[in-house]
């Protein structure tokens, strides 16, 4: 196994290739994988008519080698932009998306349980980033230096661009997701259609759950000629539909007054047990059409007929007579008898009996039931002017952010997927941050400890306006501030919460910033015989891998990322032998010495802190052997020995 410690984020590529070597060995000849073969044990039919309904466009195929290949950046920590940096579990990274989510595949992998994007609705205005497919962190530090850039019609890749910039970022995103994972996006009419199409690609048409419409706009856009537009939609994928959970929303204070009857169990409301809707006719569905017989003295039911139950109910169509069905077949009856009983009514004038089962606020775990999730969100909490709105107030009347999304939105979507306390959102076009803001509030309403990862492009303000008028050069400056006065507020405007509560709620942030790795790389660039002083250079500039202007912290972060350990695990320095190391997580998971002439009795004391991994620096040794002797100290303690 390699226990060199590169520059390069996680090999996509080969991580796939081994998972296919591990389950079909036999389809690797001389290390290339056999299609044909893999098909065939797979039981998939050859099939050479390579006219297949698919879906392509202008520059998929590199697309998809850009999402695939490695990053040769790293993520730089700025504790003097964050809030609560030693403590909080949540992050705010500025940089391409792209890059960024290359970075957080080790780290994260399968780790989020809900994403919510948000991205440019490529209405021909806004911001769309070209990706360059040789260098992108070259291409990234040059736009962000940049105004923003449109993508009108009159190019004639107007879709293409568009699909170009999501295409490899939702690929590199489905891997973070876990198992029982949701993904919501944001989109209008431009590419809701195309966005349908890359979505059922890379999470698959079996586990899209829904398009809700929202009426974000109920007096109707005025930029569009034809309509006035209300709507936008909420596209939703699942990772696994088998074991996603839609749990839907909580009870509105009108619907839980229905529920006014109450007995051991708890409280119940009651629903006529006659079926009603389709399918309702005694003809459609006869095992349905069954007597009823009831007991007049206390309403108690019974499918048998005696002294004591001698009133027998049928379940016909009121007004036309027809002989009708129940909801529940017989057998269902008997199981949950305890939940019908039978109550005296007034039908046409007369008194009569009818059947009703209990139907309970919660479940047997103590859970109250949730609405169903509807198709169409039309409530006035939608409207997104209440996000200007929200932005305005925190902002002192100031606007520095067009369009945003308002916090309830974002509640809502959270509150139906069942996110326990301790779970990941993830927003990779964060934009104002509302994402944010939104799981800070239900963290204060609901006592939870969800986390967030934030993810945003540090798109230059135009000097015209607002937000470059009020002090903010880039849109990231905007959505740390936000969280910053949002996390304030909510403090300050939860009454409910107590001082505990108030000290354990996490308003703050890590803020990383994208860059080149911290790792020197060597430039193979050819020389010729009259340039081998170059060489030379080249050589003794190799000699201290790390970047003259790189920190501590810096390398310990890339490390982190590197191993799989998520940036929020605690860092603790620790001195052994007057050589500093960085113990990570609470545990101490990993250490790490980035120290100089460490000695066979340092790595001793370090072994006794029993990490999974030590990680030192390779001019940490004066030679090759002190570097062998420390492997066979760490091998002796079970430890792993890692080199940077």
């Amino acid at each position: 196994m390699n226990n060199i410690i590169d520059g390069l984020s996680m090999n996509l590529e080969q991580a796939n290739m081994d998972k296919l070597k591990s389950v079909f060995p036999e389809c690797f000849t001389e290390g290339k994988l056999d299609i044909d073969k893999l098909l065939s044990l797979c039981g998939e039919y050859i099939d050479n008519d390579f006219e297949k309904y698919k879906f392509e466009w202008k520059g998929k195929a590199e697309c998809l080698r850009l999402a695939q290949k490695r990053s040769a950046g790293t993520l730089r920590p700025c504790p003097e932009e964050s809030v609560n940096w030693d403590d909080t579990k949540n992050l705010y990274i500025e940089g391409d998306n792209l890059e960024v989510l290359k970075l957080l595949q080790t780290a994260y992998y399968r780790k989020v349980k809900m994403i919510y994007i948000d991205p440019p609705y490529n209405t021909g205005n806004d911001f769309v980033y070209e990706d360059d497919f040789a260098d992108p962190l070259a291409r990234y530090k040059e736009v962000t230096q940049q105004t923003t850039k449109s993508n009108p019609e009159t190019m004639g890749r107007y879709h293409t661009n568009w699909l170009n910039m999501m295409y490899p970022r939702l690929r590199l995103a489905a891997n973070l997701l876990r198992d029982d994972g949701v993904i919501f996006i944001s989109i209008d009419d431009n590419e809701v259609t195309n966005l349908r199409k890359i979505c059922d690609e890379v999470f698959g048409e079996e586990n899209f759950i829904g398009n809700i419409i929202i009426k974000s706009n109920p007096r109707g856009s005025m930029s569009v000629s034809q309509l006035a537009q209300q709507h936008e939609y909420l596209i939703i994928y699942a990772k696994n539909l088998q074991i996603c959970r839609i749990i839907g929303h909580g009870l509105t204070e009108e619907m839980t007054n229905e529920y006014k009857y109450e007995d051991e169990c708890g409280k119940y409301r009651l629903l006529g047990l006659r079926q009603r809707g389709g399918f309702w006719r005694r003809s459609e569905r006869p095992l349905l059409y069954y007597p009823i017989y009831v007991n007049t003295t206390n309403g108690e039911v019974s499918l048998v007929e005696n002294e004591q139950y001698n009133y027998k109910v049928l379940p016909y169509q009121p007004t036309t007579g027809e002989d009708g069905t129940w909801r529940w077949s017989k057998g269902k009856f008997i199981n949950e008898r305890e939940k019908v009983l039978a109550k005296q009514i007034k039908r046409n004038g007369n008194d009569d009996w009818d059947i009703f089962t209990k139907d309970y606020l919660g479940n047997t775990l103590g859970e109250v039931r949730k609405t169903k999730v509807k198709s169409m969100w039309d409530d006035k909490d939608m409207n997104y002017q209440n996000g200007t709105t929200e932005v305005k107030n925190i902002f002192n009347n100031n606007i520095p952010f067009n369009f945003p999304k308002p916090v309830e939105l974002i509640k809502k979507i959270v509150s139906m997927v069942g996110i326990d306390y301790d779970d990941i959102i993830l927003d990779f076009f964060s934009g104002s941050a509302t994402t944010a803001h939104a799981v800070m509030q239900l963290n204060a309403e609901d006592g939870g400890n969800r986390q967030f990862i934030m993810v945003q492009l540090p798109e230059v303000c135009d000097e015209k306006s607002e937000a470059y008028k009020a002090g903010y050069k880039n849109i990231c400056e905007i959505g740390k501030e936000r969280i910053r006065r949002a996390g304030k507020k909510i403090l300050e405007e939860n009454n409910q919460m107590t001082l505990e509560d108030k000290e354990h709620l996490d308003i703050g942030f890590k803020v990383f910033k994208l860059d080149s790795s911290n790792l020197k790389t060597w430039d193979n660039t050819p020389v010729t015989a009259e340039q081998m002083d170059l060489l030379y250079e080249r050589m003794n500039n190799m000699i201290h891998r790390v970047k003259s202007d790189r920190s501590d912290l810096d390398m310990v972060c890339e490390i982190m990322l590197k191993l799989g350990v998520p940036l929020t695990y605690s860092i603790t320095a620790i001195e052994i032998n007057d050589k500093t190391a960085y113990s990570i997580g609470d545990d101490c998971l990993l250490l790490i010495c980035l120290a100089e002439d460490v000695q066979p009795e340092d790595v001793e004391q370090m072994a006794e802190y029993a990490p999974a991994k030590l990680i030192i620096s390779r001019e940490s040794f004066v030679d090759d052997t002190a570097m062998a002797n420390a492997h066979y100290i760490l091998k002796d303690h079970g430890v792993e020995l890692k080199l940077v």
